[in-house]
């Protein structure tokens, strides 16, 4: 689990990754598994709701539009593979991800929307793009996505945590490596009931959640 930083705004790779997709529970919830995680990651669409599904329009919509991605914006992830195109188009006011299941140029495209617990974040976030087809302000990502600052620096934390302890590090030398400097000076008694120690418990044990696949709640909007 490790976090990412934005990339870039630069031309698109032209680099076609492996044909590789994820196998559901118990493989990698990535469209395809990542070579490098310095770059935005492009999760599953079923996972993360902010991503817009684009497919051929149905006959008789002929006059709906095509979509290109690289006439919106930079593209900080391009991805072809057994499941069509996914992109990360870069926009000021927050990315936009798409999943084009048909990415023939020039070909009229609708919107796919699924009917499930996310319907709302769905909608908003294909709300955001379209403006952004019209060459209008696309407004903000949908409230919940990107992490917070707080929960941001608290996965921080939370890494280093379990870093220490699969080292061997005890939960005292932990505290003391996050910065509780005084649980280094407390007497046993004390340190077992101290604020210091349930705080770097509480750490380790979500992140071990995390790592056993609690991750995925990072995707949720909340």
């Amino acid at each position: 689990m490790r976090r990412c930083r934005s990339a870039s705004r630069t031309a698109p790779s032209q680099r076609t990754p492996p044909r590789r997709r994820s196998h559901g529970a118990g493989g990698y919830p990535f469209v395809t598994a990542p070579d490098d995680l310095s770059k935005p990651i492009v999760w599953r669409p079923e996972l993360i709701p902010v991503t817009v599904i684009l497919d051929a329009a149905p006959d008789g919509f002929e006059t709906a539009a095509p979509v290109n991605p690289l006439a919106i914006g930079a593209l900080l992830a391009d991805l072809a593979g057994i499941d069509e195109r996914h992109v990360v188009v870069a926009d000021t006011a927050g990315e936009h991800r798409l999943w084009l299941r048909d990415p023939t140029p020039g070909r009229p495209l609708a919107a796919v929307i699924p009917l499930d617990k996310d319907f709302i974040t769905r909608v908003a976030s294909l709300l955001r793009f379209h403006r952004r087809l019209l060459g209008r302000a696309p407004g903000p990502l949908p409230r919940g996505w990107p992490l917070t600052a707080y929960r941001l620096a608290r996965l921080d934390l939370m890494l280093r945590a379990l870093d220490l302890r699969s080292t061997g590090a005890t939960y005292r030398q932990i505290a003391v490596e996050l910065g509780r400097e005084e649980a280094a000076r407390l007497p046993a008694t004390e340190w077992k009931i101290s604020a210091a120690r349930s705080f770097v418990v509480r750490l380790v044990r979500d992140a071990t959640a995390f790592a056993n696949g609690d991750y995925r709640k990072l995707l949720r909007i909340r």
